[in-house]
């Protein structure tokens, strides 16, 4: 079993063993990659002679703010992600004495909207979303108001006639970053005055888009998904945002709502139809590698085949795999210690 501890106690913890004395390695950051990232770390313990990785599940950002806190063995060998890193948190890494960073872009993800099978399915577009989240909507004079919309019946008589309520991640997760940008903005730009607005007033385009309402209709529910597969499974009114995997592996008590006409599907997915996707990935300090057993060994047993491959046992867990030209690419990312380029 893979060991986890909670991201505060992480630097206490670590801090007070001295250098020689980890053995493990650490890995924090995204819920979304979490049961990939502690798949691979039981397989890997068991089938080597490596201690098994401790995993936490902290969220994108909140995992990378650990990784570039410093270099030292007290900090976090390695980071997921379920988006890239942005190019301030190389700035804060770089700062921080962490130079040289690997990155590992592991397959790909949808973002499902998801209530209880108890429930009707329904089939929502982006617009929908947008308008039954955001903070502010156009009020029909080509301006804005307040969200007024309670039920989301109210935003589009096609959906059911029950109140909107939608349990997703804080601005810490990637799968926050990731839903902002590809369901609320997509919504948002499906509206020409504001799609306008990109080029005249992009501040003000990005504050209306991406800001979320909080009155209750949006609810952050932490970085746990399982948690809120619970919620689901406990209020069938609820619908709740979380990657791809946790739907697959709960199918028997939640389902996916199809997003502009498309279901959440693996192949609709893999191939980009499916319009709330992204790519995963794992972030690799260098100056660990020789300093704490086992990372190589790790990263190797990640970018096997039989791991994220296209019948790999991630593919189990839920994960999308790239395709084998990618794949091939990022193994040998893996295997050289290829340091990222934000270029690229």
């Amino acid at each position: 079993m893979s060991l986890r501890i909670t991201a505060a106690a992480f630097a206490v913890v670590a801090s007070a063993l001295p250098a020689a004395a980890r053995e493990q390695i650490n890995i924090v950051g995204s819920s979304t990659v979490f049961p990939f990232s502690t798949t691979v770390a039981e397989h890997f313990g068991k089938s080597t002679d490596f201690k098994t990785p401790v995993v936490e599940s902290t969220g994108s950002g909140g995992g990378l703010k650990l990784f570039c806190a410093g270099a030292g063995l007290n900090t976090p060998d390695i980071t997921n992600a379920s988006r890239r890193i942005k190019a301030s948190e190389v700035k804060k890494c770089a700062d921080n004495g962490v130079n040289k960073i690997v990155e590992v872009k592991i397959g790909f993800d949808g973002i499902v909207l998801a209530n209880s099978r108890k429930a009707t399915p329904i089939s929502i577009t982006t617009r929908d979303l947008f308008l039954g989240l955001a903070k502010n909507v156009p009020d029909g004079n080509g301006g804005t108001k307040a969200n007024p919309y309670t039920m989301w019946n109210e935003v589009n008589p096609a959906l059911p006639a029950i109140k909107i309520e939608v349990l997703g991640p804080p601005p810490t997760s990637g799968t926050r970053d990731a839903f902002d940008e590809l369901a609320m903005q997509g919504g948002c730009k499906t509206f020409p005055f504001i799609k306008a607005m990109k080029k005249t007033d992009k501040p003000a385009y990005k504050k209306l888009c991406l800001t979320l309402r909080q009155d209750g209709a949006y609810i952050e529910a932490g970085e746990n998904d399982n948690l809120i597969v619970q919620k689901l499974q406990a209020n069938p009114s609820a619908f709740g945002i979380f990657g791809y995997s946790y739907l697959e592996q709960n199918s028997d008590s939640i389902q996916g709502a199809s997003v502009n006409g498309v279901a959440p599907e693996f192949d609709a997915i893999a191939s980009g139809e499916y319009p709330i996707a992204r790519s995963l990935y794992f972030y690799v300090k260098k100056s660990h590698i020789g300093k704490i057993p086992g990372i190589r060994e790790y990263m190797a047993e990640f970018t096997n085949e039989d791991t994220w491959g296209e019948d790999g046992y991630l593919v189990d867990k839920g994960l999308i795999p790239s395709g084998a030209k990618i794949r091939a690419e990022q193994a040998a990312v893996a295997k050289n210690l290829t340091l990222l380029d934000m270029a690229n």
